[in-house]
């Protein structure tokens, strides 16, 4: 009897033990079961992410390769136009350029521009590249660089003196192209900001280089003393007028969604530095004023805006008014 309750405690344990194995087992292959799911998803993710970015590198290729390809036939077209003139003969030899942008300047008209550039820092302008000739990628690393050379289509400007044509900047030459510096202030896609130029609105630019100060600075170059005559033109002080002051606030809304300034007050900032040297023309100076005559009033054009002022005997300059010109006001009055 004894031993048939051992036998029968012995046959509860083993399948207790049984149950206990299975349970255990059962739990396993569930954990087992639910991570193999768990890898399984991930792993579906993971190829699927693989194949967004071959996807994305794929479409990036394209596009590099088909830049380059436009690249390449604009280089194969200029090779072909060189090879369609004679040689032999250079002074029928034409090389075409064609500009890869255009300039939109705070100068609307030739006047008022800076003889130089970096005399007005203020003076802005924004270069925009034709997307055809120059991607994006053309411009990456720029931004690393202060300034920058610009190789553009010249606008006329006289001085009244005879000199030798390649010894002045007169744009009246064989080839009427210019060179000018100018600070990097921003790169936007198919943009460059740039400050202290002396460009007018709508110059066709066909080059833009790096300025490299240890190579492009020359210590010790010297110049003739009528270039160095231009600091004389410096006047002696710019101040406003109560109209011009009134003016100025509702002149500022019509131009400010498109303008190159932040504000009024910077854009009046900008008038004072292109008035601090004397912009008249040469005839304009040298006229003798006779203080019982009417005063002449001079203007300038900036951002479209017309500014008139007037100058005395002693250089002092007062301006007067801002408005639109007249060939605009209808447009703004419509």
């Amino acid at each position: 009897m004894a031993t048939s309750g051992r036998s029968h405690g012995s046959t509860t344990a083993a399948l207790a033990f049984t149950l206990a194995v299975v349970s255990v087992s059962a739990a396993f292959s569930r954990n087992l079961f639910l991570s193999t799911s768990l890898w399984r998803r991930r792993e579906e993710d993971l190829e699927n992410r693989i194949k967004e970015f071959e996807k994305s590198l794929g479409s990036t290729l394209e596009k590099s390769a088909s830049e380059r390809k436009g690249r390449v036939k604009a280089q194969q077209a200029l090779r072909e136009a060189l090879a369609q003139t004679e040689s032999h003969d250079l002074h029928s030899t034409i090389y075409p350029m064609r500009p890869i942008g255009t300039i939109q300047s705070c100068f609307s008209t030739r006047n008022g521009t800076p003889r130089q550039p970096l005399l007005v820092s203020l003076a802005r302008a924004c270069l925009i590249f034709d997307p055809a000739l120059v991607p994006p990628a053309s411009l990456e690393g720029l931004e690393e660089y202060s300034h920058c050379w610009i190789l553009y289509v010249r606008v006329p400007r006289l001085n009244g003196e005879r000199k030798g044509v390649f010894a002045t900047r007169s744009p009246h030459r064989p080839c009427p192209i210019g060179l000018t510096v100018a600070k990097v202030e921003e790169i936007q896609k198919d943009k460059v900001l740039l400050s202290g130029v002396d460009l007018v609105d709508g110059t066709p630019v066909l080059d833009i280089k790096p300025y490299l100060p240890y190579s492009d600075s020359i210590q010790g170059a010297s110049v003739p003393n009528w270039v160095k005559e231009d600091c004389s033109l410096a006047v002696a002080s710019v101040t406003f007028s109560d109209t011009f002051s009134s003016s100025i606030t509702s002149c500022w809304k019509l131009i400010e969604k498109k303008s190159l300034y932040s504000s009024a007050d910077e854009f009046r900032s900008l008038i004072t530095q292109v008035l601090s040297w004397d912009i008249r023309s040469m005839s304009q100076r040298n006229k003798p004023q006779d203080t019982l005559d009417e005063e002449i009033v001079y203007h300038l054009v900036l951002e479209g805006l017309d500014v008139s002022y007037m100058i005395d005997n002693e250089s002092n300059i007062l301006v007067q008014d801002v408005s639109l010109p007249k060939n605009l006001q209808d447009v703004a009055g419509s």
